[in-house]
């Protein structure tokens, strides 16, 4: 059995690193502080990430119009009922939630991190979003709680980020990764499998540099197509190859095998909203596509980190 999961994974689980973290059940919350990225508002660019929705990747990310602790306690109180005694860590997901002044930043933070049984915050952003004042502030947020940042690569490859409108490059990635890590800040990394026009060597060049660089987390999502994105607009347009069920299944094991078994693989696949997916049908089906994977890295006998160079 792998060592790093307490479920018979093959890969480096959240719930496992979590657990050995925190030695009790640890849930994220995700939350919405309405905040909005460079590429929206013309800073670096308009119309946002061309797979983005209106919500900003954050489709499950509470009501915006409600109070951050109003949105946090909503969702705690359902989880306490499944799972008593949880703790939390509060998850700012929606859009670039280091893009404001850290005044901001920290009143939106403090405010859930004061909330009984929130043990830290995980914070989702851009590379280009982290000024030298944020990063003092998160150093210090580092010391008093459990800290996460979560950087938004997608892909190492330059020519698909300007394609899809990322408008920052994977040399400021690197200059922001350096900073935080070596602020002794947690990094977590997404990367989105099947952009437009990448092909498996290209994606697993990209898993390639998140073992190279040493992350300590990875989400690894499939590229799905939402309605009224200019995503869809361009699916349409050109009919674009979107990775099938069993060729996604087959680039996320080549991927875990390619990343140390130290990595916490913290998502292996995407959670789009039903209402506003329009391709492709199978991650619809979450925990088969999940159960799939297992079925499959077990048929193969293999699992996360099996070809990394012991060099």
């Amino acid at each position: 059995m792998f060592k790093n999961t307490l479920d018979n994974k093959r890969y480096h689980t959240l719930n496992y690193h979590m657990k050995k973290k925190f030695n009790t059940k640890v849930v994220k919350i995700s939350l919405n502080a309405g905040f909005t990225c460079p590429n929206i508002d013309g800073k670096v660019g308009y119309g946002g990430c061309i797979y983005c929705s209106a919500s900003g990747s954050g489709d499950f990310g509470g009501d915006v119009n409600k109070s951050l602790v109003e949105q946090f306690r909503e969702v705690r109180d359902k989880i306490d009922k499944k799972w008593p005694n949880s703790k939390y860590i509060a998850y700012f997901q929606a859009h670039t939630n280091t893009y404001a002044p850290v005044s901001v930043l920290k009143e939106k933070y403090e405010s859930v991190l004061k909330l009984d049984d929130v043990i830290g915050i995980a914070i989702a952003t851009r590379a280009d979003c982290i000024s030298d004042e944020c990063l003092n502030y998160l150093k210090e947020l580092n010391k008093k709680t459990f800290l996460s940042v979560e950087l938004g690569l997608q892909t190492i490859h330059d020519d698909t980020a300007k394609l899809i409108n990322r408008c920052h490059t994977l040399k400021q990635f690197e200059d922001t990764y350096k900073k935080l890590k070596n602020a002794g800040i947690e990094v977590i990394v997404h990367i989105i499998n099947g952009l437009p026009f990448e092909d498996e060597d290209m994606m697993l060049e990209t898993a390639k540099y998140l073992n190279k660089i040493d992350v300590d987390g990875v989400k690894i999502h499939m590229l799905n197509i939402v309605k009224d994105t200019a995503l869809e607009k361009l699916y349409k347009q050109t009919g674009f190859h979107l990775l099938t069920k069993d060729e996604y299944i087959d680039i996320v094991i080549k991927q875990l095998e390619l990343l140390n078994e130290d990595i916490v693989i913290h998502r292996i696949t995407s959670d789009p909203d039903p209402k506003n997916l329009v391709a492709p049908d199978f991650l619809v089906k979450k925990f088969c596509l999940l159960n799939d994977i297992d079925k499959e890295m077990k048929k193969r006998d293999t699992y996360q980190g099996i070809k990394v160079s012991s060099k």
